[in-house]
């Protein structure tokens, strides 16, 4: 028979603490709520009554819920006053002897059939529980941040957690409004172990003056729709604790790509912790403050002092597929008159009819007057050869991920067009040099990566070669900027920003699959419901194929000859027997 959980206690009252007898509370269960001192318990009665007061204030609580939450909460601190508690969850900060000493103590004070869980995100559940005088009682209930907001709760099981303790705690936590997935105890779990491997690359590129903060953070933002990029996610979380979960990942497993970026320890030992201490990778109002305001570190804008823009009126772009399609678009809509090349007569067609259809669409919804719609229209012209390129500013290319291919059309864009002209390319992976050093003008050439849909995704990757001169740079930074678009920018190496810092930890999670370590479900739900993103791995794989996947996995390899980065054999196998993703109707998963 499943317990009945009537009263609980939690130990710690900081954010997560607090969060975490909210959560309880709001369910109608008592709690005892514990601190190591009388300043502690009173952070945590602060940080309850201002999210409950926020939820009154929103509707989200009725005046007799909030107070009868907050009656439901007793604050102590003495450990003894817990003895009358079903369940006790610690949530001290990560200190495996703190938590081992703390839940020792707890042990010796509740009742025989007491269930002790600890809320660690990394730790191993299974040395705290040894602790303790009956391991068999001991389980890991990892709540995400904010507990009272955030959905996902790890049930973390260990080789001795007994069967009725971990079915019961994993039905309250369903009891709870929560979705309970359950893993062994392995650091990291699911969602961090997937995320700070992620995050810990983030930093490396920061550290190494690959791209500034602000572009590492609006590329994850506006390339992947992640609700937060990296480094300001590291500030919100601490990079104390960030340091902590990744060392011990690290030291657990010996994974290379967990090992903590040395600026990690090096700001934690300056004290620069992030929001928590007014200062971590960003600097901001005040310790605690989310409100970011500038150092010496954030960008002034505008071109640099020396350089002069170039002209750009008039646009060129190769290619007649759907990021061609999408890109001619986004340029006739920002007022450029546009002159397209495809192969053939039908695909100019195609070009056009796809233009049409779109900005039809855009007028059913109110998006466009009949007369932006024929003004864009009359700005694009197709062609089927390339000499018309001869006299426009800047020619995007948009054709097959094929290195020789983009060869033959900038050695033939280098006789075409006129000096000065800007020669871009949409390469997601391959190496712009390659397709600079077959022309003339090497120091004409640059990378401009949109994103698929073009017309939709606001980023696009400046990517600048060690050839590349300063003004071509500056010169298409602000001509996205022109075309509505967020512009990053970052050196020529595999996978730029985006796919660099994606792909390793879509390549991560495939492996926790084939290591039978989680469903691809369990894993899709603590991505999407515990840190927030827009997708899950398996679900994102399936979207972008599998064979496109394994590609940019294979060029980020080849570049960095980062074990880690070696693609999963299980992708190799799935990509081996056909099964690419949602266009042939399976991949991870069986799409109808």
């Amino acid at each position: 028979m499943t317990r009945n959980f009537t009263r609980v206690g939690v130990i710690g009252l900081g954010t997560m603490g607090a969060g975490i007898v909210e959560v309880f509370a709001r369910s109608g269960i008592d709690v005892v709520a514990v601190d190591v001192d009388e300043a502690g318990v009173e952070h945590g009665r602060q940080v309850l009554a201002g999210s409950t007061g926020r939820a009154l204030a929103r509707g989200k609580l009725t005046q007799e819920e909030h107070d009868a939450l907050h009656e439901r909460v007793r604050y102590t601190t003495d450990l003894g006053d817990l003895a009358g508690c079903q369940l006790v969850v610690e949530a001290v900060p990560e200190h495996l002897d703190l938590k081992k000493e703390l839940l020792g103590r707890v042990d010796q004070v509740v009742s025989a059939d007491a269930v002790l869980a600890t809320n660690t995100s990394s730790l191993p559940v299974t040395e705290i529980a040894v602790a303790t005088s009956n391991p068999k009682r001991v389980v890991g209930m990892h709540f995400f941040n904010p507990a009272p907001v955030q959905q996902f709760v790890e049930v973390i099981r260990t080789v001795i957690t007994a069967d009725d303790v971990f079915e019961d705690v994993k039905a309250l936590a369903e009891r709870l409004g929560k979705k309970p997935v359950v893993v062994g105890d392995k650091a990291g779990f699911i969602a961090n172990a997937l995320l700070f491997g992620y995050l810990n690359h983030a930093v490396g590129m920061y550290e190494s003056r690959y791209a500034t903060r602000e572009d590492l953070d609006a590329a994850m933002r506006y390339g992947c729709g992640y609700p937060m990029g990296p480094l300001a996610l590291l500030d919100l979380i601490g990079l104390d604790t960030a340091y902590e979960i990744l060392d011990t990942m690290y030291r657990q497993g010996r994974n290379r790509l967990h090992a903590p970026s040395p600026i990690i320890k090096q700001m934690v030992s300056a004290g620069l912790l992030g929001r928590k201490s007014g200062r971590g990778f960003y600097t901001y109002a005040e310790p605690g403050s989310p409100q970011v305001v500038p150092d010496a570190q954030t960008p002034t804008g505008g071109t640099p002092p020396g350089v002069e823009l170039r002209r750009v009126s008039s646009v060129g772009v190769v290619g007649s597929g759907t990021m061609a399609t999408g890109i001619i678009e986004v340029f006739a809509t920002a007022g450029y008159a546009v002159t397209f090349v495809a192969r053939s007569d039908e695909k100019v067609a195609g070009v056009v009819t796809a233009l049409g259809r779109s900005t039809a669409r855009q007028l059913e919804k109110g998006r466009m007057t009949a007369e932006a719609a024929d003004a864009l229209l009359g700005r694009v012209a197709g062609v089927t050869g390339r000499e018309a390129l001869a006299d426009v500013d800047l020619v995007v290319e948009a054709i097959a991920e094929d290195l020789a291919v983009k060869q033959e059309l900038f050695r033939d864009l280098d006789r075409i067009c006129r000096p000065g002209t800007i020669l871009a390319t949409t390469t997601s992976s391959l190496p712009i040099i390659d397709c600079a050093k077959v022309t003339s003008r090497p120091q004409d050439v640059i990378g401009m990566h949109f994103f698929n849909p073009a017309q939709v995704m606001k980023l696009v990757e400046v990517v600048h070669t060690v050839t590349t001169a300063p003004d071509v740079t500056a010169t298409v930074q602000d001509l996205c900027g022109r075309i509505g678009k967020v512009a990053v920018t970052c050196g020529d190496r595999s996978g730029f920003i985006v796919n660099a810092l994606l792909f390793p930890y879509l390549n991560d999670a495939v492996r926790m699959l084939e290591g039978n370590y989680a469903s691809a479900d369990d894993i899709d739900t603590a991505m999407r419901t515990g840190c927030g993103l827009p997708m899950g791995p398996f679900e994102l794989l399936d979207v972008v194929g599998l064979d496109v996947s394994l590609a940019i996995e294979r060029e980020l390899y080849t570049e960095f000859r980062e074990p880690g980065y070696a693609p999963a054999p299980l992708l190799e196998h799935l990509v081996t027997a056909g099964y690419l993703g949602r266009k042939t109707g399976r991949g991870f998963r069986t799409h109808g």
